[in-house]
């Protein structure tokens, strides 16, 4: 039997803020209760709000609007209006606004930090990592801004001159997870302020408050009015907030992080007025070692990719392929790492790894999908299922034996459950890992230059980590192939999906 992981658990220091049980952050001036729209901080038109728990202890935060259709329509109208003079701005003018707001974003990092860690639970060092990495958005897209060219074609005739433009798409609607809920929106929001877009924002509604706290920086920042707006909703409202942002003939664009189920609806949706999308959706990482890699620096990695956000990312380690050869070796020297390394408990206790998961449903998930493959035949190594450190906290978890016909081999799980299965050759290995209708990332560990080289290119996904676990960066272009989807955040690419290409021709010359 698989021996626990050790955990730590302290007093929560809950106190009441603004009517509702609140952590002690030690300053509050980031923590809104309600949503933003048009430069103002409004209420839902029908009064009704939705509570935010902490998902260590169960506690209610606070309660913030729970706004409904004619809301978002409201905060559309409110960005529409705005993009009328905002996409006349110029680069630098924007430009300068980014680098206020990632300045102040910076200054106000820790606060940051805390809420996140309050509202979604992952550990606070790795709330901290989220903070600067969300922070080095604004600092690339301000940078970024003034680098939006276009281009002079060569022109058949002599009485011909050719240009390309870039222009800005209009109002952009983004609906972000609560995996990360600061650094997909400044992802996001970053690119199209960059691009002279105004935004609508719609949070998940587990994790409202970091997006709250970004939009009361923004506004220290001087974004104008109406540039930014923020939109929270219940789980009961999400869908027809999400249909209004879809079907909003204002709305010229959309983007979306979160299940590839989701993004078919929004896609639909989005059909009616024929938008510009931007979809990251799910993901099924394949994990591959082959008997030629390093093994300390493949078990690194796999730690790296998995037990980030206890499993709770998009990009996370899902299946781990491992050659027969090493098979044994590497889930041995992997179990000594998770049982050194990783330590359950409150996110705001030091030395602590892995926070809860992010509510009852995905926590049922992750338990009946163990469950079903243990029955299946897979084997228990490590774990195996709930910890008793919380109601939401699950063992961290190793199962070998695991074949393509389960569902957590078949699905992502989002939690920290890594499943093993053995392979032979490398066209086995790729077969395994490309027999998948996502394709978001995936992972390999080789010392064989050619062999880098020949799976980098097979592997049918978007991104790809050869011998390296940690493959995000602001630099980066983001994003996946098949229904992972489409799009790419991040990088110089970064802005595309929020600008239009226009062709000038000035002729009679």
């Amino acid at each position: 039997m698989a021996r626990l992981v050790r955990s730590t658990t302290r007093d929560l220091g809950l106190t009441s803020i603004g009517g509702g049980p609140v952590r002690r952050m030690g300053s509050y001036s980031l923590l809104k209760e309600k949503a933003y729209v048009n430069g103002s901080w409004v209420g839902a038109e029908s009064g009704k709000t939705f509570e935010v728990f902490n998902p260590m202890s169960g506690k209610v935060l606070c309660s913030v609007p729970d706004m409904a259709s004619r809301d978002t329509e409201a905060a559309v109208e409110a960005a529409s209006e705005a993009f009328q003079t905002w996409q006349y701005t110029t680069v630098k003018e924007r430009s300068n606004l980014l680098r206020a707001w990632y300045n102040l974003c910076v200054e106000n990092g820790e606060d940051l930090a805390k809420l996140l860690t309050a509202e979604q639970g992952k550990p606070l060092p790795e709330a901290r990592g989220e903070i600067g990495y969300g922070n080095s958005f604004l600092e690339w897209f301000s940078e970024e801004a003034r680098r939006i060219n276009g281009e002079i074609a060569g022109s058949p005739t002599n009485t011909k001159e050719m240009l390309f433009i870039r222009q800005p798409i209009g109002v952009a609607a983004m609906i972000t997870p609560w995996n990360f809920p600061n650094a997909m929106i400044t992802r996001k929001a970053g690119a199209a302020l960059a691009a002279g877009c105004t935004c609508v924002i719609k949070p998940a509604e587990d994790t409202p408050l970091s997006a709250l706290a970004l939009g009361e920086l923004a506004e220290q920042a001087g974004i104008p009015r109406g540039v930014i707006n923020i939109v929270t909703a219940s789980r009961e409202n999400t869908a027809e907030v999400g249909r209004v942002l879809s079907e909003s003939p204002l709305v010229a664009g959309l983007s979306f992080t979160g299940s590839t189920q989701v993004g078919k609806i929004l896609y639909r949706q989005s059909a009616s007025t024929v938008k510009r999308l931007g979809l990251e959706l799910g993901g099924n990482a394949a994990f591959i070692v082959f008997e030629s890699a390093d093994l300390d620096l493949a078990v690194a990695g796999c730690m790296a990719s998995k037990f980030r956000n206890a499993g709770q990312t998009c990009v996370s380690t899902n299946r781990v392929l491992v050659q027969d050869k090493v098979h044994h070796l590497f889930v041995e020297k992997l179990k000594a790492a998770m049982e050194s390394q990783l330590v359950l408990g409150d996110g705001f206790a030091d030395g602590v790894t892995q926070g809860p998961l992010i509510n009852k449903s995905q926590h049922s998930k992750v338990c009946s999908m163990v469950e079903s493959a243990v029955s299946s035949g897979a084997k228990v190594v490590m774990g195996g299922g709930p910890s008793p450190v919380s109601s939401l906290h699950y063992q961290p978890t190793i199962l070998t034996e695991v074949t393509d016909n389960m569902t957590l081999f078949q699905e992502e799980i989002f939690g920290p459950v890594i499943s093993v299965a053995k392979f032979s050759t490398e066209q086995e290995a790729l077969d395994i890992a490309n027999d998948c209708r996502t394709g978001l990332a995936s992972y390999f560990y080789s010392n064989d230059v050619k062999q880098c080289w020949r799976v980098g290119k097979r592997l049918q996904t978007g991104m790809v980590g050869i011998n390296e676990g940690m493959i995000s960066a602001a630099e980066a272009a983001f994003g996946g192939v098949k229904e992972s989807g489409f799009g790419r955040e991040g990088s110089s690419h970064g802005i595309d999906d929020y600008t239009n290409i226009k062709y000038l021709c000035f002729g009679n010359l």
